[in-house]
């Protein structure tokens, strides 16, 4: 049997920073941690808060000490199909396309060695292309984790490569939206600039002048409202955090996104009443306000142009209709 070890963390709460559910801020401070781990771990009394045990609701206060103990499992040998639900949009015997949750993981990497979408989808069906090994039986493409949407995934290797090939010839039609801070000066336009690991810090990624790799983004304004922007997407290029860190290099952060600055107040006033307002819809949107609307490809058997939409997830729609309430225009 093997051992679970633990791994110990502590946290400082800065001086001016603003008060903020424990769960909330452990999911976004933790890598790989989900609120739903989080709260696991709040109930089985392995968070203390100065030393006491607190509940999920506690709010964190500049000066505290947040001390977490997380188990670590090892990574297993082999991948075991688990009973995880999927929302299939399409399906035929060549291929699949899933309606992506957020808070899951694409495929098992270092600390998702479980609950993952190939974990799912090996519990589906036994027809999953082998062209990768198999901690990514069937995938082509990713999201990130709390990114929500589409993905198309393959079962055979022909299908896998030709479907592989309309992404690396950027023919696949892939459109986000995205509520993002502040207002564009423009209806549309492109963002341009190379993608590269931060140098301040290895986990993140950033825009380079002289490294990384090319990276096109297109954008399009649906609706303003009174602090944020409504924006289709669409990628020439797939780098990881693309849209992400594309919107951030020009002060339009994916609102929500804890890792490119969309938990700031990016825009307007710092009065109490803004902070009040956004902090509520902080409430609401838990991760970044990102999904991957609508995905089209011609499907490699049938020569078909096969195009899906997917309607948006509940926190995603309740964020709208919230902001709605103080629209500033329709463009």
């Amino acid at each position: 049997m093997a051992i679970i070890q633990e791994k110990k963390l502590t946290f400082k709460i800065p001086e001016g920073k603003k008060k903020e559910r424990i769960d909330t801020f452990l999911a976004n401070s933790i890598e790989h941690a989900s609120r739903a781990k989080v709260q696991k771990l709040l109930k089985s009394n392995l968070v203390t808060v100065n030393g006491k045990v607190v509940k999920a609701n506690y709010k964190v206060t500049p000066g505290d000490i947040i001390n977490v103990t997380v188990p670590v499992s090892p990574r297993p040998d082999k991948i075991e199909p688990e009973d995880i639900p999927l929302n299939i949009v399409y399906e035929d015997e060549h291929l699949l396309v899933i309606n992506k949750p957020a808070g899951m993981v694409v495929h098992p990497s270092a600390g998702n060695y479980t609950g993952t979408l190939v974990h799912a989808l090996m519990h589906y069906t036994n027809e999953l292309s082998k062209v990768n090994e198999e901690v990514r039986a069937g995938i082509i493409h990713r999201l990130d984790k709390d990114t929500t949407g589409l993905l198309v995934v393959a079962k055979d290797e022909w299908v896998h490569l030709k479907l592989a090939e309309q992404f690396s010839s950027h023919t696949i039609k892939r459109e986000y939206w995205a509520v993002c801070w502040g207002h564009f000066d423009k209806p549309q336009g492109e963002i341009i600039g190379n993608i590269a690991r931060s140098k301040r810090d290895r986990k993140k990624f950033a825009v380079s002048e002289t490294e990384g790799k090319h990276a096109h983004t297109f954008y399009e304004v649906i609706e303003e409202f009174e602090f944020t922007t409504l924006v289709k997407l669409r990628l020439k290029t797939g780098r990881t955090h693309q849209i992400r860190v594309h919107l951030s290099s020009i002060n339009h952060p994916v609102f929500g996104d804890p890792t490119y600055g969309g938990r700031r107040i990016s825009y307007g006033t710092n009065l109490p009443k803004i902070k009040e307002r956004v902090n509520n819809l902080l409430e609401i949107m838990q991760r970044q306000a990102l999904h991957a609307k609508t995905l089209g490809f011609i499907h490699p058997v049938t020569k078909e142009e096969i195009i899906l939409n997917s309607e948006l997830p509940e926190d995603f729609d309740l964020l709208l209709r919230e902001l709605r309430k103080t629209v500033k225009n329709r463009v």
